[in-house]
């Protein structure tokens, strides 16, 4: 095998993949709320914002910041301090697959209802 599949073997090895796919039940519970979540937080944040009059160009990219969950800094804490294969690994590795697909809808919704803002 060259490197490069090496590499990308061991890499999706360390992901959990294997844990993601022999646990369907197990992601859907660890899902389910980091969903809800998402669109909760949104819509809060950017209903307030539209409450607030505040301009579209502020208030679509205030709501999409409070809705991420930085990810990254969950994947390295948990990894660091618990190992790869730790529980709190395995929920922000499912995490970091969740809400991007998540957040695509909230985007498109965003640009539908810039008309409802102040400019």
């Amino acid at each position: 095998m060259h490197v490069e599949a090496l590499w990308l073997k061991r890499f999706l090895e360390n992901l959990q993949v294997k844990t993601i796919l022999d646990n369907p039940f197990t992601i859907a519970l660890i899902s389910i709320p980091l969903i809800i979540q998402t669109y909760s937080i949104f819509g809060i944040t950017y209903l307030v914002a539209y409450r607030m009059r505040i301009s579209h160009k502020i208030a679509g990219p205030a709501s999409m910041i409070g809705t991420c969950n930085f990810f990254e800094l969950a994947v390295a804490v948990s990894i660091s301090l618990l190992g790869l294969h730790s529980g709190a690994a395995l929920v922000t590795i499912v995490e970091v697959l969740v809400e991007v697909p998540v957040m695509l809808p909230l985007i498109a919704f965003e640009n539908m209802t810039h008309a409802h803002f102040p400019d």
